[in-house]
């Protein structure tokens, strides 16, 4: 195997945070254009494994899509939950999206045009029970846990007020001693009620980069006070389609430098750091083109 200069360079530094309290690592992590950057060049390979040699964390994305039509919901296979405990050091942590059966008020519509049709599992405990059941091997090595909530409109939600209420009884009820996290996609929703509810119910706020949200730098500096028992930021991107087209999913190099996000972050984190926060940071492609580099680049800024 040839070794890379990319590979040299993400395997010094293989196994440790990015500081003392951030972890790091990507979001999903089998991309065969990562070769060569993390990935031997050629040969068959357990990706997983390979990939807990250069980080400790991965966002695990894939048990996220859970709920079909005709209330049918698919919860992680035994056997996967065996091999990822299996492939990974004792030390690595898992960022695991809890199943959109829980987090989805409503089945997805093909056409504008379909009614509503309610999600009989939308917040149930006894799902989520079920799916932390199917990950229980995984042990110490649960992380966060992150619930996902898409845009809520008013045929979805009354307003945030219900929504507030129905989290409040949900995680009220919901099992003791996980690490719950919670995204939203609705930009009005991000206030201080949002953040007193999550500190209340010891919840930590997900910072999503990218799509249509505000951007979480001007959102932190607003609300980091509320931000004491972790966090979670995920780097998406705002150019999601740009970026497939420019790169047509080779994700191996950077095709659209964020240096001043890059800048931001590093803030950021260097806050969240002297404050003792434990941080998750997952890179996509989607933001940059490679996440392997974007986490080269993160480290190389907060060294300067």
């Amino acid at each position: 195997m040839r070794v890379t200069a990319g590979m040299v360079e993400l395997l010094l530094w293989s196994n440790m945070n990015i500081t003392s309290h951030v972890r790091v690592g990507t979001c999903s992590w089998k991309y065969d254009s990562w070769r060569g950057l993390i990935y031997p060049e050629s040969g068959p390979l357990n990706y997983l494994g390979e990939y807990s040699r250069c980080y400790n964390t991965v966002e695990v994305d894939q048990w996220f899509w859970s709920l079909f039509a005709g209330n049918k919901v698919v919860l992680p296979r035994s056997d996967t939950v065996r091999e990822y405990n299996e492939s990974v050091p004792d030390t690595f942590v898992f960022g695991i999206k809890v199943p959109n059966s829980i987090t989805l008020t409503h089945f997805y519509k093909k056409t504008s045009k379909e009614p509503l049709e309610q999600n009989p599992h939308f917040l149930s405990l006894d799902l989520l029970k079920r799916f932390l059941e199917t990950i229980e091997p995984l042990g110490k090595m649960i992380g966060p846990l992150i619930f996902q909530f898409e845009y809520l409109n008013k045929k979805k939600m009354s307003g945030q007020a219900e929504f507030v209420e129905l989290l409040a009884d949900f995680f009220d009820d919901a099992p003791k001693g996980y690490t719950y996290c919670l995204e939203i996609r609705n930009p009005n929703y991000l206030n201080e009620i949002y953040f007193k509810l999550l500190r209340e119910k010891k919840i930590n706020p997900v910072f999503l980069h990218g799509y249509y949200m505000p951007s979480i730098f001007e959102v932190y500096k607003q609300y980091q006070d509320y931000v004491g028992e972790g966090c979670v930021i995920r780097l998406h991107g705002r150019h999601r389609e740009e970026i497939e087209k420019e790169t047509n999913k080779n994700w191996s190099r950077i095709v659209m430098p964020q240096d001043k996000d890059l800048r931001q972050l590093s803030a950021m984190l260097e806050d969240l750091e002297s404050r003792g926060v434990p941080t998750f940071l997952f890179v996509n492609n989607h933001f940059e083109g490679s996440a392997p580099t974007t986490i080269v680049r993160i480290q190389e800024v907060l060294d300067s």
